[in-house]
C-alpha cells in the first residue's frame, strides 16, 4: 500500500480546444510534466487533477497555468515551451509570466518566436534597445537563433534595409585550403546554422528571393573587410574565433541606421594556442560605453534537450575543478 500523496490540485480550464492544445497529442505534454516533476495528472475533457509531492504539484500548477496564458495569447506550445516553464517554475511568478507575454515574442513569417527564460527575455528586449549586444554563453541557449528572429521581424517592418549574416570561418582546426571546392562551397559549411534560422522564420522561396537581392547576406568575416553597412542588422555568430584585429574591422563596419549582435561562447575557442580571441578582448574594451548591451547565458538556459543542459554543466564542473587543481 502506498502512502498518499502530499497534495492534490484541482485545475478547470474554460476552452476546450486550447485545452487539448495544452495537453498536447495523446497528452504528450503531460507525460513529459509527469516524467520530469514526479506527479500524476488526470483530465478529464477540460479539467485537470495533479496529485504528488507539495513541491512538484505546485510547480506543475505553476507551468500549467503559464502555458495556458500562453495558448490564450495566441502563442504556441510545444515541447520546448513545456521544458521552458518546468525549468523556469522553481523562478517564482514574474519569471513566468516572461514566457506567456504576447509583446515579448518575434513574429516572423514561419512562426512567433517567444522567449523560453527570462535571460531570453532580456536578450530580446537588449536586441530591440541598443545598437551593439553581445550574446554569450553555451551553445543551445538560442543566441544566434533568437538574433536572426529579431533581424528578420525587422528587416519585415522596414526597420532595417538588409541582414548580413556572418562567421569567421575556422573550426575545430579545419583548413579552408584543404576542402574541395570554390570558395562559396568552402565556405558554405561554417555558415549552415545561419541559414537554417533563416529558413525557420521565412518560406524557403522567400529565402532564396531575399538572397538574391541582396537583402539577405550570408557571408564569412573576412568578406566584411572595407565595408560600411549602414541600415543593416549584422549578426556576427561564433565571435569567440575572431582575432582582436578581426573584431574591430567587424565592429568598426557598423553605419548609420545600424545594429549588431555578436554572439559566441569563450569556452569554445578554436584559435591556435596563445591567440587571444577578439571576442574576450572587445568585451574588455566596450565595458561601459553607451549603446552596448551584454546578456551573458549559462547552462539553465539552455533550449535544446534537456541532456545538452547537463552535458555543459558536467564539462564546466571538469573545467573547475582543473583551474582548483591549478592554483592548489
Amino acid at each position: 500500500m502506498t502512502d498518499a500523496p502530499d497534495r492534490r490540485i484541482d485545475l478547470q480550464f474554460d476552452d476546450n480546444r486550447l485545452a487539448a492544445l495544452l495537453y498536447g497529442h495523446h497528452d504528450s505534454h503531460l507525460a513529459r510534466i509527469e516524467a520530469q516533476l514526479g506527479v500524476s495528472l488526470i483530465s478529464r475533457g477540460n479539467r485537470l487533477t495533479i496529485a504528488g509531492p507539495e513541491t512538484g504539484a505546485e510547480a506543475a500548477k505553476a507551468a500549467l497555468e503559464t502555458l495556458w496564458e500562453r495558448l490564450k495569447n495566441g502563442l504556441d506550445v510545444g515541447t520546448g515551451e513545456v521544458d521552458a516553464a518546468l525549468r523556469t517554475a522553481a523562478s517564482g511568478p514574474t519569471a513566468l509570466a516572461q514566457l506567456s507575454r504576447p509583446e515579448g515574442s518575434v513574429r516572423t513569417k514561419r512562426r512567433s518566436i517567444s522567449p523560453r527564460s527570462p535571460m531570453q527575455a532580456a536578450y530580446l528586449q537588449a536586441l530591440l534597445d541598443n545598437e551593439l549586444v553581445f550574446g554569450l554563453g553555451p551553445a543551445g541557449t538560442g543566441k544566434t537563433y533568437l538574433a536572426v528572429a529579431q533581424a528578420v521581424a525587422m528587416l519585415t517592418a522596414g526597420r532595417v534595409e538588409r541582414i548580413i549574416l556572418s562567421r569567421p570561418a575556422v573550426e575545430a582546426g579545419e583548413k579552408l585550403g584543404y576542402l574541395p571546392g570554390d570558395i562559396r562551397e568552402k565556405v558554405d559549411p561554417y555558415l549552415r546554422p545561419l541559414y537554417d534560422a533563416l529558413h525557420d522564420m521565412l518560406p524557403a522561396d522567400l529565402v532564396a528571393r531575399r538572397l538574391a537581392t541582396g537583402d539577405i547576406e550570408v557571408a564569412p568575416l573576412a568578406f566584411m573587410r572595407g565595408r560600411t553597412l549602414a541600415n543593416a542588422f549584422v549578426i556576427l555568430d561564433e565571435a569567440q574565433n575572431t582575432t582582436p584585429m578581426q573584431m574591430k574591422m567587424a565592429l568598426t563596419r557598423l553605419g548609420e541606421g545600424g545594429r549588431m549582435a555578436v554572439t559566441g561562447d569563450l569556452s569554445q575557442i578554436d584559435l591556435a594556442p596563445g591567440q587571444r580571441s577578439g571576442l574576450a578582448d572587445a568585451l574588455e574594451i566596450l565595458g561601459g560605453v553607451p549603446g552596448v548591451g551584454k546578456i551573458t547565458f549559462s547552462d539553465g538556459d539552455v533550449v535544446r534537450h534537456p541532456l545538452v543542459a547537463r552535458i555543459v554543466r558536467a564539462y564546466d564542473q571538469r573545467d573547475l575543478e582543473r583551474e582548483k587543481a591549478r592554483h592548489g
